[in-house]
């Protein structure tokens, strides 16, 4: 009775492993379907609509002032500017991040206070992609224009987007 029962399970284990096999037809029908597809793929263009409703920062080129002009990375925010942590800031400064999060702002201005650097964090109430309530991490401030130039171009080795605010 036991040998006839293993023996039974052995056939049904056997002819479960082999009808799972796939046959070669099988990969060559979904390859050429597949080859068929990408082909009239490539040859249709999709168009999606473009969604134009999307608000733009306040955050302007100074026009107003002899000191920005002749230089497009200098900018002035409109509206308020809160310093949340470090020293007031001066004319100049150099801005390299921009958060939502306070938390992140934060967190990048500490690696550059380990790192040597003056740096502090402003909170400013600009809206951007609809977000409103930004936090620029600035890693130093200058009184005169030449002095954040020369720091904006030693930070831009691992800030690339670095750019100079201007306060009044």
């Amino acid at each position: 009775m036991k040998k006839t029962l293993f023996l039974a399970l052995a056939v049904c284990f056997a002819t479960a492993l082999t009808s799972c096999k796939s046959k070669e037809s099988a990969w060559q029908q979904a390859y050429n379907q597949a080859t068929a597809a990408q082909a009239t793929d490539d040859n249709t263009v999709a168009v999606a609509p473009v969604n134009n409703d999307v608000t733009v920062t306040p955050v302007t080129t100074s026009q107003n002032s002899n000191a920005a002009v002749n230089d497009p990375d200098v900018r002035t925010i409109n509206g308020p500017l809160t310093v949340v942590s470090g020293n007031p800031l001066k004319t100049y400064s150099v801005v390299v991040g921009s958060f939502v999060n306070q938390a992140n702002a934060l967190s990048l201005k500490e690696q550059l206070a380990n790192g040597g650097y003056d740096s502090r964090v402003v909170k400013t109430n600009e809206t951007i992609n609809g977000q409103t309530g930004w936090y620029r991490v600035i890693a130093s401030s200058f009184n005169e224009k030449n002095s954040a130039m020369q720091s904006r171009s030693e930070l831009r080795g691992k800030y690339a987007g670095a750019w100079l605010l201007y306060t009044r």
